[in-house]
């Protein structure tokens, strides 16, 4: 089993979910999360005064897939995700040993489908 962890655009949410169900992708964790990367924040303006935002608003998607699924999980993220630009965001992939479906205490693949 392969751990997926995404962090993209707030507005770029909407079509990962798309795509993933497009995958027929079952389970899916999202969190609001904030980062910087090589965008290192923004500066914007609010009654004349200039100030620094360094910290950006991001989503974070999770989710467990088989390993053979992986790959197209990884690569229906990047094409709904991406812009281009910097800030479009990073998939990790993290190997995962077992899992536990805590209502049926169902173990391994069958806890994941």
């Amino acid at each position: 089993m392969t751990k997926i962890e995404a962090i993209i655009r707030p507005n770029k949410l909407d079509e990962v979910k798309a795509a993933l169900d497009d995958l027929g992708l079952m389970g899916v964790t999202v969190s609001h999360v904030m980062g910087s990367g090589k965008q290192r924040g923004r500066t914007q303006h609010y009654r004349g005064q200039e100030y620094v935002v360094s910290l950006l608003d991001k989503v974070k998607i999770e989710t467990v897939v088989m390993d053979d699924m992986a790959d197209d999980v990884m690569k229906a993220i990047a094409d709904a995700a991406g812009t281009g630009e910097i800030g479009d965001g990073k998939i990790f992939v993290y190997k995962v040993d077992n899992a536990m479906r805590i209502r049926t205490r169902e173990m391994g693949e069958a806890a994941v489908r």
